[in-house]
């Protein structure tokens, strides 16, 4: 049975794809990833996963494996936003990415890699996946992921201007705003969805920005929210379908504020709306999206026409089956 290697793949969407993969044993789903000290082992502790490999061993593992492996899906990264250590970004989200992409140039192999919904900075240049290097120089990241993110796309973006030789499939992701379960290791970078949920469980009133963008009311301020189910089958649908190229969007495609989200949660657990509107500190307001909401027509001209889950329904699914129960885990 062919296998397919997710890096960072105990991680938030890694282990969500990576389970979906084992669950469904159509292929065997093997794990890159480092563990430490944290609780990252309980996003895959419910399914059975073929292989784990430590990040320091994927190129002898690739080696030995390359007659049988289907495809990479990379999504390990410094994902932090407020890591300040830019050596740590360069080495592990651009070089080390560069590295697999030759791997993939070299054995003929698929790279579905993960960029990030951050390269567009404050969105003053729209959320366009254009993937031409003209259109990606005008992008300003607003931190050093972002721009981590933003020169491996770069990067493609040259290869492919130049004619070089490419993977016989590449695909690059701009996640925007994902919720869902498996993101509790994340803490502070958990989504809103994971952090109010036990002030609403408590009755508790949310604590929500003020606006001080005149375009936006307080709590008014929008993202593009997408479950993470919706992500694991984009990628699913990638795999099966190998002649789709490109750098694209992964959102749905419709901006909604964090008030609606609130009220999603509060709607699920069947509790009245509580919020309180509180100052944005002051080393943020400078640097604050009041929109992100992904163009996503190059995907759907790409071939992917299934409808993505609305934001009710998608939190709705994330309380009442994971959030609610004992065990939070997919």
């Amino acid at each position: 049975m062919q296998r397919i290697l997710i890096t960072g793949g105990a991680g938030f969407i890694g282990s969500n794809i990576a389970g979906d993969i084992a669950d469904r044993e159509d292929y065997r789903a093997v794990v890159c990833d480092q563990f430490g000290h944290s609780e990252k082992w309980r996003n895959l502790s419910k399914h059975r996963i073929f292989e784990i490999i430590s990040p320091d061993e994927i190129f002898y593992w690739l080696e030995s494996n390359k007659d049988d492996l289907k495809a990479i899906v990379h999504l390990g990264a410094i994902s932090s936003t407020t890591e300040t250590d830019v050596d740590l970004f360069l080495e592990n989200n651009f070089s080390f990415s560069r590295q697999l992409w030759r791997w993939c140039v070299d054995a003929g192999k698929p790279l579905i890699y993960a960029s990030s919904a951050a390269t567009y900075g404050n969105g003053e240049q729209g959320f366009d996946d254009d993937a031409s290097e003209g259109y990606l120089c005008t992008l300003r990241p607003m931190n050093a992921y972002g721009w981590s993110k933003q020169l491996f796309d770069q990067f493609v973006a040259a290869s492919v201007r130049r004619g070089d030789k490419l993977p016989p499939q590449w695909v690059g992701l701009k996640f925007f705003n994902v919720y869902g379960p498996n993101e509790y290791h994340k803490g502070a970078q958990m989504s809103v969805a994971s952090q109010i949920f036990p002030h609403v469980r408590e009755n508790r009133p949310v604590k929500l920005f003020k606006s001080y963008n005149p375009a936006y009311p307080d709590g008014g301020q929008k993202r593009d929210f997408i479950y993470v189910r919706d992500c694991v089958d984009v990628v699913r649908w990638l795999i099966a379908n190998p002649a789709a190229s490109g750098l694209f969007n992964l959102g749905t495609g419709e901006a909604r504020t964090f008030e609606d989200l609130a009220k999603a949660v509060f709607l699920a657990m069947n509790k009245p709306y509580r919020a309180q509107y509180i100052d944005m500190p002051e080393n943020i307001k400078s640097k604050y999206q009041y929109l992100t909401q992904a163009q996503i027509s190059r995907l759907r001209a790409a071939g992917y026409s299934a409808p993505f889950t609305s934001l009710e329904e998608g939190v709705r699914d994330f309380v009442q089956g994971y959030l609610m129960k004992d065990d939070q885990y997919y």
